[in-house]
């Protein structure tokens, strides 16, 4: 599965993350870090590679979603939020579905944590038609659903709504309404827990590799991204 990035993160959108050995992972031997690593399904919802829960299974992973809040710490201003997780099959389509209520032209942001040691660094590129974006963005399934250090962001500025598919492969929408946003997850059968706990709520590790790292480079070019980090 390539180089693991092992993160512990707690907390929901607004949590900045830390640099961890998740103790679950500690004491493993390679055959049991290797089986672990192997289990991409957990009852009906199916994993992407980019992620595994903790050995322990602090968060088992299942497809819902809730309502949240993001606050600025700048300005102390809350943001509604839904977060979702989605089973594998289904999550793409979804993305797809909830970026179109977006508008026929929005602002993408590309995440990476490609470069170890640099932390994240966000590429941004303005003005671009949904059609060419959604075309584009199938071209690049496999690195979206597989690869655990590749987050995109697709933002309408004007209404200050923004629809985020994170390196974790969760689903999440920020602005005021939601309305439009509740009803694309539904839709695709995703439906609403305010109990449900993510795998950014625990331990847990990323995946990655060198094919997605060449991967992203090529997405940034094409999305006419600077080449700097």
């Amino acid at each position: 599965m390539g180089f693991l990035k092992r993160i512990l993160r707690t907390g929901g959108p607004d949590t900045t993350s830390k640099v961890a050995s998740p103790a679950s992972f500690q004491q493993l031997s390679e055959d049991e870090l290797r089986t672990h690593l192997g289990i991409a399904t957990y009852g009906a919802f199916e994993l992407t590679d980019a992620i595994r829960p903790s050995y322990d299974l602090q968060v088992v992973p299942q497809q819902g979603f809730r309502r949240d809040e993001y606050v600025d710490d700048a300005s102390s201003t809350k943001v509604p939020v839904l977060m979702g997780a989605v089973s594998r099959n289904n999550l793409m389509h979804l993305f797809m579905d909830l970026i179109e209520s977006l508008g026929p032209v929005v602002d993408v942001v590309l995440e990476t944590s490609h470069q170890s040691g640099h932390g994240h660094n966000d590429l941004y590129r303005e003005h671009i038609d949904m059609p060419v974006l959604k075309s584009t963005l199938w071209d690049f399934e496999d690195l979206l659903l597989n690869d655990g250090c590749t987050g995109i962001a697709i933002v309408n500025p004007r209404r200050k709504q923004e629809v985020q598919f994170d390196e974790h492969k969760l689903l999440i929408t920020y602005g005021d309404p939601l309305k439009d946003f509740e009803k694309s997850f539904i839709a695709h059968d995703v439906y609403p827990d305010a109990d449900i706990r993510f795998v950014t709520e625990a331990e847990h590790v990323h995946s990655s590799n060198e094919k997605y790292q060449h991967q992203f480079e090529v997405l940034k070019t094409r999305l006419g991204m600077d080449d700097s980090w």
